[in-house]
């Protein structure tokens, strides 16, 4: 497998070549060091199993991992993300959510327990050694941050660590009422690889050049970046303070009008956050040339949707695919391979290439 390496120095540091973004091995092999040791949001539990002994079944990263997983709610609301794959002959055991008192596999018959849990099992009164612990159905690592659900197949890191970051910030706000809004939620299908749409979302460096409305609404001289470990948070202060959090005295960033935080969480997990609630952003890689991108909206205060950093984000996605799709074009010249991060606003694309090179060699340290 290939090997990349992205020098710690920014200074220095060339950016991931392009065959990064156009070799299928390399696409391929990122399923596997990158998104199984990685989480991936799922949905609200209001919305996937609202009630008691009610299951929802979901396939995580199609066509990347296509992993078959099954959330379920048992009878005193206790939450667990667990196979859908019968473990006798492989069958898929639900195909829609609904209420259950218990699994069964529609093929042949094998019972579970809403907690995953061997229960039974025609004409195997003969079978020696049966059943094993390896007759229970997987269990997934699961998080639940307020209302908002992650999903680790093997993640590397600890979300709660990524979760506690978000809180210092927007801990503050009621996000547990958060309305999920299907009219204003979104699937765009974009012509580039899945990391260079990330790329792009990384940096405030193209916001004048590419974002007129946006750029109105923020102030691009304070905009910020701060790095953590396996996340980054992008802050936009607004050009005025009607279009900015009602921030608490205790608030890190009391005093200050901010109009935006833009959370990323490795490796392609967007939470951005604006006075009138939350987008949820999350990049599936399709092919080596083409992604998915899900808006999902949460609101809180729609009366404040039109105005600041939060307003117009269709228009603001339709402007990051012209340029995102232009460069996926570009990756494919003969006479381009790397290209150098500036110090001072390109910090958080650098900190994912690092990530991306790190996890690709086993390495997770950056």
């Amino acid at each position: 497998m290939k090997t990349f390496f992205v020098d710690p120095d920014i200074r220095k540091a060339e950016t991931l070549p392009s065959e990064f973004y156009t070799d299928k091995s390399v696409f391929d092999h990122l399923g596997k060091a990158v998104f199984e040791k990685s989480w991936q949001w799922i949905g609200d539990e209001d919305t996937l199993v609202p009630m008691n002994e009610s299951i929802s079944p979901l396939t995580l990263l199609d066509p990347l991992l296509s992993e078959p997983l099954l959330l379920v709610r048992d009878k005193v609301g206790v939450l667990n993300c667990l196979s859908n794959v019968c473990t006798h002959r492989g069958n898929i055991i639900a195909h829609h959510p609904c209420k259950a008192k218990q699994l069964i596999c529609g093929y042949h018959g094998r019972r579970f327990a809403l907690n995953g849990s061997f229960k039974s099992m025609p004409e195997f009164e003969d079978a020696e050694n049966f059943p094993r612990p390896c007759d229970d159905l997987h269990r997934y690592d699961l998080k639940l941050w307020s209302k908002y659900l992650f999903v680790g197949i093997a993640p590397a890191f600890d979300i709660n660590n990524v979760c506690e970051i978000m809180n210092e910030r927007v801990g503050f706000l009621p996000l547990d009422q958060f309305k999920l809004d299907p009219l204003h939620s979104r699937d765009y299908i974009v012509n580039s690889h899945w990391a260079l749409y990330c790329d792009n979302y990384l940096e405030g460096f193209h916001i004048p050049f590419v974002h007129d409305g946006l750029n109105a609404a923020i102030d691009y001289d304070t905009y910020t970046t701060i790095l953590y470990e396996h996340a980054s948070l992008q802050i936009g202060h607004a050009k005025g303070a009607t279009d900015s959090f009602d921030l608490p005295e205790e608030h890190i960033d009391f005093g200050h009008d901010i109009s935006a935080y833009y959370y990323w969480i490795f490796p392609n997990m967007m939470f951005n956050f604006y006075p009138w609630g939350l987008s949820i952003n999350v990049v599936r890689p399709l092919t080596p040339t083409q992604s998915k991108v899900s808006f999902v909206s949460y609101v809180l205060d729609a009366s404040k949707r039109e105005s600041g950093a939060g307003a117009a984000l269709d228009k603001v996605e339709r402007e990051d695919e012209f340029v995102v799709e232009a460069v996926q074009k570009g990756m494919r010249s003969r006479h381009y391979s790397t290209g150098r991060f500036s110090p001072s606003r390109e910090r958080g694309v650098h900190h994912f290439h690092r990530l991306l090179a790190n996890f690709l060699t086993n390495n997770k340290q950056v």
